[in-house]
């Protein structure tokens, strides 16, 4: 999706919800489009909004990322380093996508196909548990460490 649309689409979440597109929100949503695949950390986004907008302070940019977790239009994840991360939510998806994590590089990469729809039937049925969301991240070796390794 490209940024314009993006930021429209964000900005009318933003109002239905009661919040404005602010300048400092835009930047943080920016910061967060053009870096995507970068799982980035509220400390890794400051930095780069403060780049663009040297005005803009940290506690700024954490209270965006609240606005916009709590509104499902970004989703905080948690990898081994202990750091919150922040991820785009897909347009469409019904569910967090999926993550493969490399132990050896660190390296992040993303399944955008859902494959859990039949286990969250299960526990559905079998746990009489209302699923709403779930997360997957795979922890191994990813195709560049095993090739370095051979």
């Amino acid at each position: 999706m490209n940024a314009a649309l993006a930021l429209q689409k964000t900005k009318k979440q933003l109002h239905d919800s009661g919040f404005k597109l602010t300048p400092q929100r835009e930047a943080t949503l920016l910061v967060l489009l053009e870096n995507e695949k970068d799982h980035l950390s509220a400390e890794e986004i400051y930095f780069l909004v403060k780049k663009k907008s040297p005005e803009i302070g940290l506690a700024t940019v954490y209270r965006t990322l609240e606005i916009l977790t709590d509104l499902h239009i970004v989703d905080k994840v948690s990898f081994d380093d202990g750091l919150a991360r922040y991820d785009l939510r897909k347009e469409g998806a019904e569910h967090f996508h999926h993550h493969l994590l490399c132990l050896e590089c660190g390296n992040i990469e993303e399944i955008e196909e859902d494959l859990l729809g039949g286990v969250e039937e299960i526990v559905e049925s079998r746990y009489h548990f209302q699923v709403k969301d779930h997360r997957l991240t795979f922890h191994g070796i990813c195709l560049a460490c095993q090739q370095k390794a051979e």
